[in-house]
């Protein structure tokens, strides 16, 4: 029986070619077989493949040029890019002077950059994928989500615990040591605990250095291969004209899935009350944001805002043109949207949101604009309708 249904619609023209990045596992090779059932593949993650390509390059050019026009007619997919950079180099031949186009899918560029590989200088589009989101979900449950995450795998799993783990060790410890991006396991492995437990706060790479037992230079090293590595992302503070004080200089950051972060610091919502189930929330609307301005091809800012004095707003998008405060309550009062007021006094933001778990929605008048305060599904569905930003 069908669980979910991908969002993403990759459309190529002619002789139009694309990457497709996304962290392992979010189900980029499903979607590719499913939505390009005639296309020639490649698996580079296939140690026979590996090898061939890894040797001689050329020989992808050559099958290639063998190709007849039905089997060029759609696009060769090529998974697991990163793993032989010099293939890009066959492509753009190939991309110039031939019908062929790509979906070059992977997990990682960071090996692409350090090998200062060939990205084909434009001639390919740019498409992410994510975990699953609230509108690809049948019957979507929150708490379940919360706690497994919403990797395919592992949100349909009868044991997601058990897979979220395997996803730990295997993946994020063992992969990251075959990239060759981190050199002693042990602190990597330490380093990971730590994110778990200081995931959505404001880094400190000082203090995190010191939990871990190693440099800051190295914890801040290690962050950089989360986000290359698809992993993670780094939400910035909103800077604008300002006449408070805020917090300016330090991000926060998220790891790529709510579950995942659950799992590493070991923590499992029983209800939806608590700040555990505050924080976990707060993420799960972050993922929905960073994702619908991916899939739906928007272009706008994500950030959060924090004064000296404590007014906080979780999202800021669009250069402050939308404010979005997310609470695990099922009754919002004004003072639990005290940050939102003050940034809208501040900086006149045109729309705010409280995101939060109230059985129907509200509206709250202010001097200048106005709150909306949004039970999370009427909030998802309004930002995947395109009426949020």
């Amino acid at each position: 029986m069908v669980k979910y249904n991908r969002l993403l619609n990759i459309e190529l023209p002619e002789k139009q070619s694309a990457f497709l990045w996304g962290a392992r596992k979010t189900g980029k090779s499903t979607y590719l077989e499913k939505n390009f059932p005639h296309s020639v593949y490649y698996d580079l993650l296939k140690s026979d493949l590996y090898l061939r390509y890894s040797k001689q390059p050329s020989l992808l050019r050559e099958e290639i040029l063998a190709l007849t026009d039905a089997e060029l007619a759609s696009p060769i997919i090529i998974d697991e890019i990163q793993k032989i950079p010099l293939l890009l180099d066959e492509i753009h031949w190939l991309i110039e002077h031939t019908n062929a186009r790509f979906i070059l899918c992977g997990s990682s560029a960071r090996k692409l950059k350090k090998h200062a590989a060939n990205l084909l200088g434009g001639r390919a589009w740019r498409y992410s994928f994510f975990p699953l989101v609230y509108k690809e979900v049948f019957d979507f449950d929150l708490i379940k989500a919360l706690n497994t995450g919403l990797i395919p795998s592992h949100y349909l799993s009868k044991n997601p615990q058990k897979s979220l783990q395997s996803y730990i060790e295997d993946y994020l410890i063992q992969e990251i040591q075959m990239e060759g991006l981190a050199r002693n396991l042990p602190l990597f492995a330490r380093f990971l605990d730590v994110v778990g437990h200081s995931n959505g706060e404001l880094l400190n790479f000082t203090n995190i250095a010191r939990d871990c037992a190693i440099d800051a230079k190295t914890v801040k090293n290690y962050y950089e291969v989360l986000v290359d590595t698809l992993l993670g992302y780094f939400i910035p503070p909103f800077t604008k004209k300002i006449k408070r004080e805020t917090i300016q200089a330090t991000s926060k950051f998220y790891l790529f899935d709510v579950g995942l972060a659950q799992t590493l610091a070991k923590r499992t919502i029983q209800v939806l009350k608590g700040s555990e189930a505050g924080k976990a929330f707060e993420h799960f609307i972050l993922m929905e944001l960073i994702a619908y301005k991916e899939i739906a091809n928007k272009n706008f800012d994500i950030a959060f805002w924090r004064t000296k004095t404590g007014l906080e707003v979780d999202f800021i998008l669009n250069q402050g043109e939308v404010a979005i405060e997310v609470k695990i309550s099922d009754h919002v009062a004004m003072i639990d949207a005290k940050g939102l007021v003050a940034f809208q006094e501040e900086h006149q933001s045109k729309k705010n949101y409280v995101v939060s778990m109230d059985l129907r929605k509200r509206k709250i008048a202010l001097k200048n604009g106005e709150i909306l305060i949004l039970p999370y599904k009427t909030f998802l569905d309004m930002l995947w309708a395109g009426k949020i930003v």
